[in-house]
């Protein structure tokens, strides 16, 4: 379980990005992060891998604080960020360095997933375009077999069939202990693929709710225009 009590972060001094945020997440399934530009939902990342540290307030996963950053905890999670670069060897030079530090790490499931996107493990990362980097470093995350994965803005990137594929990979890698939290804009690139959704603002919890499944599917960019625009109306 993941729990923000009362976090506060900004970049600049009196310019907070997250101001006595409070937040829970339950364990398993696919969650999607959802607010207007500049309402924190990377820095919310950010804060919960322990890249960034909260100027006031406290965050626990399973018992533990990520800016301590424990391997305990740390086995247990990966970051998917939205802009990233990779170092210039071959894909199993970098399994070979980075598998040590996860436990649960399936060669098995990054065939498949490499395979889902129609690559082979037998590349050089340095030669990749960006979406092709994109794609791989997804690969590598969902074979992790953390706990917990957050994705930034994942299918930024990608073309059409490359989200595609996205969605029928991030499927293979799934499980009912794994939690995945999806901060994005393309609602309709993961809105199939979502167990629940949270919306937020800088210092509040719009909406933070399972989707059920009706008679009729959600409409999850009409949910986010109106939940947004009631917060207005409400401030």
């Amino acid at each position: 379980m993941i729990s923000l009590q009362n976090v506060t972060f900004g970049y600049r001094k009196w310019q907070n990005v997250l101001s006595d945020f409070t937040f829970e997440l339950k364990e398993g399934g696919v969650y999607g992060l959802l607010g207007k530009n500049g309402t924190g939902k990377s820095t919310l990342l950010y804060l919960m891998t322990g890249l960034l540290r909260p100027q006031s307030g406290q965050i626990v996963i399973d018992g533990y604080m990520p800016i301590e950053r424990k391997p305990e905890l740390m086995s247990e999670i990966f970051l998917v960020p939205e802009v990233y670069d990779m170092p210039r060897v071959t894909l199993r030079e970098y399994i070979r360095v980075i598998k040590p530090f996860y436990p649960r790490f399936s060669e098995e499931l990054l065939q498949r997933c490499m395979e889902g996107f129609d690559m082979s493990p037998e590349i050089h990362l340095g030669a990749l375009s960006m979406g092709q980097k994109k794609k791989v470093y997804i690969c590598i995350a969902l074979a992790s077999n953390t706990r917990y994965l957050f994705m930034d803005e994942p299918t930024n990137g990608l073309d059409i069939l490359s989200k595609s594929q996205f969605r029928r990979v991030l499927l293979h890698g799934m499980t009912e202990d794994k939690t995945i939290l999806i901060s994005t804009h393309q609602v309709h690139d993961v809105e199939h693929l979502l167990d629940h959704v949270t919306i937020i603002d800088r210092n509040r919890v719009l909406l933070n709710e399972p989707l059920v499944e009706g008679d009729e599917p959600i409409n999850l960019e009409e949910l986010f225009i109106k939940t947004t625009e009631l917060s207005i109306q409400n401030s």
